[in-house]
């Protein structure tokens, strides 16, 4: 039996919500926001299908219903709106995270805390330092998003399984991310050698362009909100996932963001590192054997977001 609170009700808080009534991972879903209305008719809609699925309960509420939640799902904020920037979001939806911190940590002071909405490694920042929670039960989902992104990218590059593709999005969930290529690999295969190893049909496969597949992982969200109006189904999947090894016994490794405390040589500031994360939160940070690149890289992107930190008011 297990409860989740999602703060939030819009496309991802009510995806969230939708994912995790058909995956059958919560047995109680609490819906909170400040739109009442939007919350009660995201939940009822859900409801009334939970007949074809595992039980559970589901419904709109307020921080008080929050209580005894092992997770807690943070979504509430503004929307990032196209050609606008996650880091432009800041200040705006730092403060509307200040005001949710001290009513939620009131009645739920044992959870694991889920941020989502962005940007997100500046909010698991702002959690961090104000809410008086353990970091260990402080998560950003960070990368984790970036990180499928690029999976799928490979597994569509040499039409292969997503489960046979071993590589991560590292840093910032935003435009200093990276992918420390060192480290990628399909099937143990290292990517550098994959278009000799995974012939096609007509035994040629050129060489996988780096810049190309970057570039498709930094821009997937825009480009689905220039088409669509906003990203929701892929990081729903992925918090998702988060949530269930958060409730399993068995630890496993992700790309999330916590705080970090001199690893790689930084300090005081939350971006996506390999963690593993099991029953109760973040068991350790994962040290990946990152070239000199790779951690000058990190670096960048951590200086990145703490420039964002310096410049608002948490």
């Amino acid at each position: 039996m297990h409860k989740i609170t999602i703060i939030g009700s819009g496309n991802v808080g009510s995806t969230i919500a939708y994912t995790l009534t058909v995956s059958g991972l919560s047995s109680e879903i609490v819906m909170i926001d400040i739109n009442n209305e939007k919350a009660l008719g995201e939940t009822l809609d859900i409801r009334q299908g939970v007949s074809f699925c595992s039980p559970c309960s589901i419904y709109a509420g307020s921080y008080q219903d929050a209580k005894n939640s092992d997770i807690v799902i943070i979504t509430s904020g503004i929307a990032r709106k196209p050609g606008q920037t996650r880091l432009e979001l800041a200040q705006t939806n730092i403060d509307v995270l200040k005001s949710i911190i001290p009513e939620i940590t009131r009645y739920a002071p044992d959870a694991v805390y889920l941020l989502v909405s962005n940007p997100v490694d500046i909010l698991t920042y702002v959690f961090c330092k104000r809410s008086g929670i353990p970091e260990e039960r402080i998560i950003g989902s960070g990368t984790i998003l970036d990180t499928a992104r690029l999976r799928a990218c490979l597994s569509e590059y040499y039409s292969i399984s997503q489960n046979n593709v071993h590589a991560y999005v590292l840093g910032e969930h935003g435009d200093s991310s990276f992918i420390p290529w060192s480290l990628a690999n399909i099937s143990n295969v290292p990517i550098e050698e994959c278009h000799k190893s995974f012939l096609s049909k007509n035994n040629i496969l050129p060489e996988l362009d780096y810049k190309e597949v970057e570039n498709y992982v930094k821009k997937s969200g825009a480009r689905v909100i220039e088409r669509k109006g906003a990203t929701f189904y892929a990081v729903s999947i992925s918090v998702c996932h988060i949530c269930k090894c958060l409730l399993s016994r068995m630890d496993s490794t992700m790309t999330v963001s916590t705080m970090m405390h001199g690893e790689y040589g930084i300090d005081d500031v939350c971006l996506s590192t390999l963690n593993t994360v099991g029953n109760k939160g973040i068991r350790h940070k994962v040290l990946l054997p990152l070239n000199d690149n790779e951690i000058k890289l990190l670096q960048n992107s951590a200086q990145t977001l703490k420039e964002i930190i310096k410049n608002t008011k948490i």
